[in-house]
């Protein structure tokens, strides 16, 4: 019965038990785990670098593509210094204050993430069906724009998240069966009627998911519409080659978060363990496969990160 008495204020710790039945595996848990994050700080990172050395990169998609780098760069920071902290040293506390902040920078830069990919689609839609006004259509200072309306979309969408955690006692159950502070572990630890918190979440993700891949179909719905009309091969075969990176970056960044948020409120049939490897790879995996993705697929960046790499 202790587990679910009321604190008489807020906890002051909250604790991470990390992957639940793998105690005994986290260091070896720890070795793909921190490879993954080394990969994504080192591909991220010689993005940012290349594309502001280089003045002929200066243009719209590749100043996406570095903020698409920088929503990777802070999503997997956000959760993976302190997972190594479990993993190596059994470092499990974290602050109520330390858990609240951990779920807004995530979550912020994970919205924020869509909304670039969002942004990378119209992009594309742009470049293929009307390419002689992409120049006038879209500039640096309009993307740059469209960035900074994404962040605040993500702030506002957040911010309740995060205060609505406040507005319920914990209880002095503080223990979180994960490696970071997810929203609905934390939920959990709420004593009282949690259906607004519950609810919230789920339009927040119905919101992402939902509306934001409705507009990236919408927009390559308009793109297939327009390359079945050319009639030359070869810029049949272009036009579909300039979108097949950022298809390639959606299915990598959409499918685990929509496994992920649809186990954690439907599949309690599927081990714990299961669903906490997953959710950890759905921050750490896009954020190490869209550098190569984008690297491998975009020419004009292959050599010029080639350049790079030759000197070293």
């Amino acid at each position: 019965m202790e587990d679910f008495n009321l604190t008489s204020s807020v906890p002051p710790m909250f604790i991470l038990n990390g992957i639940p039945g793998l105690e005994a595996a986290h260091i070896w848990i720890s070795i793909p785990f921190s490879m993954f994050y080394i990969i994504s700080l080192l591909g991220n990172f010689m993005v940012l670098f290349v594309v502001t050395k280089e003045e002929i990169l200066h243009k719209p998609m590749y100043l996406l593509l570095c903020m698409l780098a920088l929503t990777d760069l802070g999503t997997s920071t956000c959760i993976m210094p302190k997972a190594l902290c479990i993993f190596w040293f059994g470092f499990k506390g974290i602050t109520v204050n330390g858990c609240l902040t951990q779920i807004f920078f995530l979550y912020v830069f994970a919205v924020t993430h869509s909304a670039i990919l969002v942004t990378m689609a119209f992009d594309r839609y742009i470049a293929i069906c009307d390419p002689l006004r992409y120049a006038t259509i879209l500039t640096n200072a309009r993307i740059a724009k469209l960035g900074l309306v994404g962040l605040i979309r993500a702030v506002l969408l957040v911010l309740p998240l995060t205060l609505l955690l406040r507005r319920l006692p914990f209880c002095t159950n503080r223990t979180i069966p994960h490696t970071y502070c997810e929203h609905m572990a934390v939920v959990k630890l709420l004593c009282g009627d949690t259906t607004v918190n519950r609810t919230y979440g789920l339009v927040i993700s119905l919101v992402i998911n939902g509306l934001d891949l409705t507009l990236i179909s919408l927009s390559y719905g308009m793109i297939i519409r327009s390359v079945l009309r050319i009639s030359c091969m070869k810029a049949y075969q272009k036009a579909l080659n300039t979108c097949t990176a950022h298809i390639c970056v959606i299915l990598i960044s959409y499918t685990p978060s929509l496994f992920s948020t649809l186990t954690h409120r439907f599949g309690q049939g599927i081990a714990a363990h299961v669903h906490i490897l997953l959710a950890n790879l759905y921050f750490l995996l896009p954020p190490m496969f869209n550098p190569i993705i984008y690297a491998v697929k975009t020419k004009e960046l292959r050599d010029k990160v080639g350049k790079y790499t030759c000197r070293m």
